[in-house]
Formats: structure tokens, sequence, C-alpha cells
């Protein structure tokens, strides 16, 4: 009875914390089962690569060993070596078996003569060596005989980079290595990927072993995943092959054509004839819950569901309570903060009128001139004030404040006055300050300026420095001379004194002979005091 509200929102809580929990629970041992299951399934695929990939170099090695101690390798010979080795039976994934002969600079008229010997007149190395190339490794013999392979014969490996560079790396280490990945001469138009594994084949001489030439297989990737997964079967996983990193552009072959880059995969390094390469091994069903979470999660929804029904009726009278207790608080506060507001506004507005009294007395010659003075400055005050209450006291645009003020010389046929600049918005003191100036800066013009005869040009410009300050530029252009000898007046000490004060920058007034200018540095500041009336218009409205 203590606690009407509180007792069954707990009751609920503790029971979809419950569900939750062994919900969690449950997925967790199915997770942590399947990748299990992932992982073992993604070392048995590495292990049948890098199986076929042993099996394949285990012939290569042969074949060096046995064509190492020919000294010519007719064709007829490579033939009966490679139908020896029954390579439908045992070596599935791979084009064939293939000899390229080491060939010098000079000796190519030589090679292309043997290969018309052994009946490949229409046969010849291409491309030949470029400039700098001393040797070229052309496709001697390609074995099984068919139509794919011919493709290939005469073709100079040597002369293509990433094939280059695996060979290079087999003739140093002296061992069967893979290259990067290619496209097969043997696909002609295709762009099917593959890859080569190179061994080299030394002959002995006077000054030590030399590179006689290199017995290889080319590869299919999809068919030589193919042919591991034949070994090792990928189930219900996606399986993709990349040459070094997973990335996109890097893949060799896939067993799945959907995107796999949101579900569970393991990553393996898969060494292939001395050449890293990574398999990864994805799941491609995503079952979601599992049943026994399936029915946990009805069961829990169920009950919760019950129970936010009868949380529901218990506290929607306590919520419309507190709504109102909250409404009239922020009522009292609003009108605190207004109060407060309007006491520092009408201080600073009446600063403000004292100052200008003060100094319009001291520059007054007779009681008509201080009226007059005082007068036309209480005016400018008061047509910004009344800009601002337009707008509730928020910002205000400057060129709201330049119109206002400018007004009365803005239609006239005897002279100009331009205006432009970006929209920016003023604090209300600083569009007040602003106000005040401009004033002073026309009320001058028109006495003794640009505005006092025809022709005369008044521009005001103004300009974002940065994103907390703009620079507002008066200039006159067009009337009389400005005297250099005048003594100093109020406008000038409003403008340096108090405009200064106020907008905390300092104000360049410059008398040129041409005309006056005036630069003011105005900050341009955030709309934080002002969030109290949008609060204030969003709970009058209901908002």
């Amino acid at each position: 009875m203590r606690y009407p509200r509180g007792m069954p929102l707990g009751i609920f809580v503790l029971i979809a914390g419950i569900t939750i929990l062994s919900i969690f629970a449950i997925e967790r041992g199915e997770r942590d089962r399947d990748a299990a299951q992932l992982n073992a399934r993604a070392i048995a695929i590495s292990s049948a690569l890098e199986r076929r990939a042993n099996a394949s170099s285990a012939y290569l090695r042969a074949g060096a060993a046995l064509l190492s101690t020919m000294d010519d390798i007719p064709a007829s010979d490579f033939r009966r070596f490679v139908s020896e080795l029954r390579l439908d039976a045992d070596y599935r994934g791979a084009e064939g078996i293939g000899w390229a002969q080491l060939v010098r600079g000079g000796e190519i008229d030589e090679y292309n003569a043997m290969l018309a010997r052994e009946g490949m007149e229409n046969i010849t190395v291409y491309p030949l060596p470029a400039d700098g190339e001393q040797i070229a490794v052309p496709v001697t013999f390609l074995q099984p005989d068919t139509e794919r392979n011919r493709r290939a014969l005469g073709f100079n490996m040597y002369s293509e980079p990433t094939r280059r560079t695996a060979m290079d790396d087999a003739e140093t280490s002296a061992r069967p290595t893979a290259s990067d990945t290619i496209v097969l001469q043997q696909e002609g138009e295709g762009d099917a990927p593959g890859f080569v594994i190179y061994m080299p084949v030394f002959e002995a001489g006077p000054g030590g072993r030399s590179l006689k030439g290199f017995i290889y297989s080319p590869f299919n990737a999809e068919d030589f995943l193919q042919s591991a997964l034949a070994l090792e079967d990928a189930g219900s996983y996606g399986v993709r092959l990349y040459d070094s990193d997973t990335d996109s552009g890097n893949l060799l072959a896939s067993t799945f054509e959907g995107d796999l880059s949101n579900r569970d995969t393991i990553n393996k390094l898969v060494t292939i004839a001395n050449n890293p390469w990574r398999l990864a091994v994805s799941e491609v069903d995503d079952s979601g819950l599992s049943g026994l979470s399936m029915a946990t999660l009805i069961f829990g929804l169920l009950v919760a569901s019950l129970l936010m029904l009868l949380v529901r009726m218990l506290t929607q009278q306590a919520q419309e309570d507190e709504s109102a207790l909250q409404w009239f608080e922020e009522q009292a506060s609003i009108r605190n903060s207004l109060t407060r507001e309007l006491n520092h506004r009408v201080k600073n507005t009446l600063a403000n009128v004292l100052s200008i009294i003060a100094l319009t007395r001291r520059r007054a010659d007779d009681v008509e001139e201080f009226a007059d003075g005082l007068d036309g400055r209480i005016r400018a005050l008061s047509a910004t004030h009344d800009l601002l209450t337009q707008s509730d006291w928020g910002s205000t645009p400057v060129k709201s404040v330049l119109d206002a003020e400018l007004l009365p010389y803005a239609h006239k046929a005897d002279h100009s006055v331009s205006l432009q600049g970006p929209e920016v918005e003023l604090a209300p003191n600083d569009a007040l300050s602003l106000g005040l100036a401009v004033h002073e800066l026309a009320t001058n013009a028109a006495k003794y300026g640009a505005l006092s005869q025809p022709g005369g040009q008044v521009s005001v410009d103004w300009k974002m420095v940065s994103d907390k300050l703009v620079r507002v530029e008066w200039l006159e252009r067009g009337g009389p001379p400005v005297k250099q000898d005048r003594k100093r007046g109020f406008g000038t000490d409003l403008i340096e004194r108090i405009v200064a004060h106020e907008l905390r920058h300092p104000v360049e007034l410059d008398f040129e002979p041409e005309g006056v200018r005036c630069v003011l540095l105005i900050p341009v500041r955030r709309a934080t005091e002002f969030m109290i009336r949008a609060n204030r218009s969003e709970t009058a409205t209901g908002k």
C-alpha cells in the first residue's frame, strides 16, 4: 500500500530482466557452439587446400628432379611423364603440368626452330623481351594437350610482372612457389582469376648449377577451391579464398555470391606453395533466435504485457498530476526570469539615455539645440527598440537595423544609399549600439557629408570575419570635402566611447578628405538567452 506504483513496476522489471538474461544465456550457448563448428570447418577446409597444394607441389618436385637430369626435353618424353601422373584421377583442380624453358635474348630464333622440329611450326615466343630484359620464359609444353591449353603455348611468362616475381622467388628459394592473382593465358577473353605454381629446374655445369627453366602448373582459382572442397565439404557455410588480405579486390574464388559482411566469419592463414593466402569461412543461414529462445521470449512478453497494462493504469493519474506540477513550476520560473531580464533591459536602456543626455548637454550651446539633439537620438533608440519588440527581444538582422535608421534618406533622388551584406543576426544590446552609431553617422552625413548635397553616396557593407564577429563598414563619397581642422563633436564621442564600450571592440572612425569612413566590429552572440521566450511560446501553444 505504501508503494502502489513501485510494486507492479518492480515485478515487471524483474520478470523482464529474468527473460532477457535467460535469452542471453541461451543465445550465448548457441553462439559458442556455432563458433566452434565454424572454426572446426575452417580448419578442415584450410587443411584440404594445403593438402591439395602440397600434392601439386610434390608432382612439380618430382618433375623438376626428372627434368634436371635430361640434356634435352623432347615433347614425347614430357607427354609420357605427365601421362604417368594420371592427372584426371589425382590432380583435380589444375589445368595440367607445363614446361617453360629459359631462353636467353640471342637464343629466341634457335628456340623457335626447336619448336618447329617438335611439330609446333605456328608457335613462336610472344611477347618478345623488352629492352633491358635478357631472358624469356615461354610456355614450351603444356599437358594435357587441349584446345584451351594450346592458347598458352609460346607465351613469355617472364614478361608479366606477377608471374616474373613468383619465378624469381621460386629460383631463390628452390622450391615450389605460387604466384599472386593472375588471369591465365588459357582464359582468352575471360577474366576468371587464377594462379600458377612454379618449380625451378636447375642443371649442373662447370661453374655450378644454373637455371634451366620451370616446371609449373596453372590453376583456375574456382576449380582449385572446388577440388579442395571435394575433400572437405563446406556444408552450410560460405567459403571465400583471398590472395593476401581479405579485400574484395583480392578475391580468388567463392562458393557464395551474396553479402557475407554482416555474418560471423572465421579467417585462416593458408600457405599455398610458399605464398600466404586468406581463407574466410562464414555462416550463410541467419537463423535468428533459437526455438528455446523464442519460447522464452513469447512467455516473457505475455507476462510483461499484462504487467504493463497494470502499471499504465496505476501511473496514468500520477503522470498527469506530475505534468501539471511541472507546468506550474515552469511558468513560475519563466516569470522570474522575465522579470530579471526586463529589469536588466530597463537598466541598460536608462544607462544609454543618461549617457546620451550627458553628452548632448555637454555639447549643446542652448536649450533648443539640446532638445533637437536629444530628440533625434532618443528617436533612433526608439526605432531600434521597435525592431527588438517586433522580434520579441530576440535576435535582429543587421539589415533591419540599417533600414530603420536610414529610411529617411533611402528614397531621395539626389543621393544614393547602398546596403550590402549577408544575413547576420545581432543580440538586442548590440543592435541598439549599431542603431545609435548609424543614426549619428547618418545625421552627420545629412548635415555636413555625402547626404547633404546632390550626387552624394553612402555605402554600408558588412561581412563575417569569423564565426563570432561581423565587420560593418560605413563609407561616404561624393559629398563636400571633410574639414581636417574640425573640432570634436558629440557624434564622435558617442561612437568612440559609448558604442565601442557596449560592443567591446574599438571603433575605426576616419574623417578622410573625400568622406567619412567608420568600421564597427560587432559580436555575433549565441542566442541561449532567448531560449526563455521560446520555451514560453511553446508552453503557451501547448507544444
